[in-house]
């Protein structure tokens, strides 16, 4: 049975989707469609001055791949001051060469300041996160590089919007975000990193780190509760935790009754 959309999917399953990719695609049906997906980015940025936007999530190492296929070597990633250090270390020893690192600076100062978009539940205040981080980074780059397009690995399946009528829409403040990857499956992805032994950071193998995806620590989902959040966290560094309750009464809190 193949995976639903990613927000129905339990992370179980993708592990277990991951694990027997090969009955579910074969090599020959992904390189086919790689191939197909390589000409249309050819096609698409042909005599336009392009770049990609890479996140080290899975779909922008699959987007990373294809795009250098097609000649677009220049990518941006947009972080913040409140990422997992272990997936910092992981984007510095394995970011593609020609990636510029953009950090937008939310910190726990700022965190403390707005303290509703600490383990966001629900779809909206998540949001809200690719807003001020990626977006933000990525139409910071677009201008800096007087880009024409930039190109992303949003896909239909994950629920992200790719635009109306075609893969490609331009923002409010004049960003033309293209989206090659918008109809591969879940499936498709999970084929090409397979197929390719592509790695992939460490956040894959924590807690719900499928469904969760790439994102700074506060901004995790699927957590039911700050308290459960923080209790993540600290699963999988106990160090940032003990940072932020320098700043912030839940994760004090948290931290009393952890040594209680």
């Amino acid at each position: 049975m193949s995976l639903g959309r990613k927000q129905s999917v339990s992370n179980a399953a993708w592990l277990e989707a991951a694990a027997s990719i090969e009955s579910a695609i074969s090599q020959a049906e992904i390189d086919e469609l790689a191939a197909e997906t390589v000409k249309e980015i050819e096609a698409t940025v042909a005599g336009r001055r392009a770049a990609y936007a890479w996140s080290a999530g899975k779909d922008s190492i699959v987007l990373g791949k294809l795009c250098e296929a097609a000649g677009v070597t220049d990518c941006m990633i947009g972080v913040c001051d409140l990422e997992y250090p272990a997936f910092m270390a992981w984007v510095e020893g394995n970011k593609p060469a020609g990636c510029e690192v953009i950090n937008t600076h939310q910190g726990i100062d700022w965190l403390a300041k707005h303290t509703d978009m600490l383990f966001p539940q629900s779809s909206e205040k998540a949001g809200r996160w690719f807003s001020i981080v990626q977006h933000r980074a990525q139409a910071q780059y677009f201008k800096a590089h007087s880009l024409d397009t930039i190109i992303l690995g949003r896909r239909r399946a994950d629920g992200n919007y790719v635009g109306r009528k075609s893969n490609i829409y331009t923002d409010g403040k004049g960003v033309t975000r293209y989206s090659p990857l918008a109809a591969w499956s879940h499936e498709h992805i999970l084929a090409y990193i397979h197929y390719h032994k592509l790695p992939l950071p460490p956040i894959y193998g924590w807690k719900n780190g499928y469904l969760c995806g790439t994102h700074p620590w506060p901004a995790r989902q699927w957590t039911g509760s700050v308290e459960n959040g923080w209790r993540e966290v600290y699963e999988i560094d106990p160090a940032i935790v003990a940072g932020a309750a320098e700043k912030l009464e839940s994760a004090r809190a948290f931290l009393e009754e952890v040594r209680a």
